[in-house]
């Protein structure tokens, strides 16, 4: 059972997230706030398995309150009307699992919160194509960071790998050849510095680039 706290701001929204997540079988909502060692009001119901929190846009109170606990290592689901780029990097690189648009349907953002409770990252088509654009919010920084962006079919190919395909399911797959599948697998790796495709499907999901 996956424990799961809901933020929202409004109590429409966040009744909302709450019905559509209660529907679930397999979450269980935390209700109620708890206070940090400070004495102030936190967010945060303990014990917890996912935060989910939906906001205007990444600089709300709300938001910021999220990251900090992403930043402990606590599993984050952010639904934002007015994402920026620059935002979901940073939230990315706080160890936020999620960042999608409020407007998402309610199957995709149960899929969302399932995939943060299991540790893997999640983005939209569009909020991975702003991050493609400014390359350098993907980046977690040192020896990790992305090296350079990949392009929309070297993208096709690390999900590929994600899943588990060889060269030839991925060549037939995309409809390429053994040998440029083979080429565009060199390429992420060099980009994502991995050694290994394990390893680059690994960085792939670290960096957002590999969805749920």
């Amino acid at each position: 059972m996956i424990r799961v706290l809901v933020k929202a701001s409004s109590a429409i929204a966040k009744a909302g997230l709450e019905s559509l997540l209660r529907a679930h079988p397999g979450f269980e909502l935390v209700a109620g706030s708890s206070r940090n060692p400070e004495g102030t009001e936190s967010a945060l119901e303990s014990p917890l398995d996912v935060l989910v929190a939906e906001v205007e846009t990444l600089a709300d109170h709300a938001a910021r309150e999220a990251i900090d606990w992403a930043g402990l290592g606590g599993p984050v689901v952010l639904l934002v009307r007015n994402p920026a780029p620059e935002a979901i990097g940073e939230a990315l690189r706080a160890g936020v699992r999620a960042v999608l648009p409020s407007s998402l349907p309610g199957s995709e953002i149960v899929k969302a919160v399932d995939a943060a409770a299991s540790g893997l990252v999640v983005l939209d088509g569009p909020g991975l194509e702003m991050l493609l654009r400014a390359p350098s919010t993907v980046s977690i920084g040192g020896a990790e960071g992305l090296l350079e962006a990949l392009t929309p079919r070297e993208i096709e190919v690390l999900r590929l790998l994600a899943a588990g395909l060889g060269n030839k399911e991925i060549a037939s797959r995309l409809r390429i050849s053994d040998h440029t599948v083979k080429f565009h697998v060199a390429s992420v790796m060099g980009k994502l510095g991995a050694s290994s495709r394990t390893e680059a499907v690994t960085l792939g999901i670290r960096h957002g680039l590999v969805m749920i």
